[in-house]
């Protein structure tokens, strides 16, 4: 919660994946809050491990262990590994793509939302624009009824006191 992404990924350079014990590469494998880089770091490292120890080199002929100049290293961009200019630059344009196209969903889902709440407030004005014209409207029947009520039973032209207070009252 302290560290900003920034931040852990600074502290995760300084680390040795290499002498991590047992116990802290399945600590770190398993880490949510660890940057993906330094996990996936961590995961290659142990299967190094796992591929030496258990002598399964003779599985994959093209596969050779990484010279030692050429270990994992967290760069600005990500991960650069013991691969080929030419692997690397592949990877980074499918990368791109990739990236590109969930950049293109977002902005398909924030137009999505922005068309939503278009809709909702429109909804929401003219709801309100009828409550508030039905309670101006009732408003006005009740004022009307009490001031023809008792125009009519007294017989006069001027409203009575009587029916000045009901009106007053009836606008409160």
């Amino acid at each position: 919660q302290g560290l900003s992404e920034f931040d852990k990924k600074k502290l995760c350079k300084l680390i040795d994946f290499h002498k991590l014990s047992p116990e802290a590469v399945a600590h770190a494998a398993q880490n949510e809050r660890l940057p993906i880089q330094s996990i996936v770091q961590v995961l290659y490292i142990e299967q190094l491990r796992l591929r030496n120890a258990l002598g399964c080199n003779d599985l994959d002929d093209n596969y050779k262990p990484p010279v030692q100049h050429q270990s994992w290293r967290i760069n600005s961009g990500g991960l650069s590994a013991a691969m080929s200019p030419k692997d690397n630059y592949a990877s980074l344009r499918r990368e791109n793509r990739e990236l590109k196209l969930e950049l293109t969903r977002l902005r398909m889902r924030l137009n999505d939302f922005e068309k939503e709440h278009v809709c909702m407030k429109r909804s929401m004005e003219r709801s309100n624009s009828r409550n508030v014209l039905s309670s101006f409207s009732k408003k006005i029947s009740k004022m009307s009824l009490f001031g023809h009520h008792s125009y009519s039973s007294r017989g006069s032209t001027s409203p009575s006191r009587h029916s000045q207070r009901t009106d007053s009252k009836a606008c409160i």
